[in-house]
């Protein structure tokens, strides 16, 4: 995939798998969009990433509408198309109500607005810049959490994870991914889901996990698939992971 002049949005993007996915794309030539809501932060983010490329910020909260669509606005303006789709904004909320028949349904709704409503919003925003690309990519960053499939395999230690809400918001992300490939499959734009794996994160403070800016690299590849990469697939940096 040439990456020559081409345009990348990353949201949730000032820390974490963002920041190190925004760096990395903008080392390969991108002009990067850092998609933040807090204004401060992503001024401190894009300074730091000024010497990897073009990175240029861009207001967006994505449980905010009229925010999404002003940030569309803005880049369509300065670019005239998105080549690069990147949901990386996501909350994990609600400790200690990691069971089905104990968690809150707020907990869900809030947990849904960022991590799949957020990213159906954004999409359905840009997806007419990325038509506008020559080939655009959609990276819906998930979590193998969110698999059915492995959750329900014998002996699986994921299934032992107290842990609801943000699993099952990225089951539904995954859904996104299968149902637009299906919409999208007699054009060039390709969109799959991505498992970073365990990476030291605000929302995973665990010891022995690795740096973000290696899950940010399964993430990157998925963002610059060539013309025979997949589409509609669900992998992590092993490969296939089941839905």
């Amino acid at each position: 995939m040439n990456t020559t002049k081409q345009t990348a949005l990353v949201t949730g993007a000032n820390k974490g798998i963002g920041f190190e996915t925004a760096r990395q794309l903008a080392q390969l030539g991108f002009t990067v969009w850092l998609g933040c809501r807090d204004q401060e932060r992503g001024e401190s983010a894009a300074k730091e990433l000024a010497g990897d490329g073009d990175v240029r910020l861009v207001s967006l909260d994505v449980t905010d509408a009229e925010s999404v669509r002003a940030a569309a606005v803005r880049i369509g303006d300065e670019t005239g198309a998105l080549d690069v789709l990147v949901n990386n904004a996501g909350v994990a909320v609600g400790e200690g109500e990691g069971l089905p028949s104990t968690v809150r349904p707020e907990t869900i709704q809030q947990t849904l607005d960022v991590n799949f409503y957020g990213a159906l919003r954004v999409t359905q925003a840009f997806l007419p810049l990325l038509q506008k690309a020559q080939a655009g990519r959609i990276v819906n960053v998930s979590t193998t959490l969110g698999s059915i499939t492995t959750l329900v395999s014998p002996g699986n230690p994921l299934g032992q994870i107290p842990a609801f809400a943000y699993p099952a918001s990225k089951t539904l992300l995954n859904a996104l991914t299968g149902w637009l490939a299906v919409e999208l499959k007699d054009t060039p734009i390709k969109i799959n889901s991505v498992c970073p794996g365990a990476n030291a994160t605000d929302m995973n403070p665990n010891p022995g996990t690795q740096h973000p800016s290696e899950g940010a690299k399964v993430v990157v590849r998925a963002a610059t698939l060539p013309a025979d990469g997949p589409t509609g697939s669900f992998f992590d940096v092993n490969g296939p992971v089941g839905w």
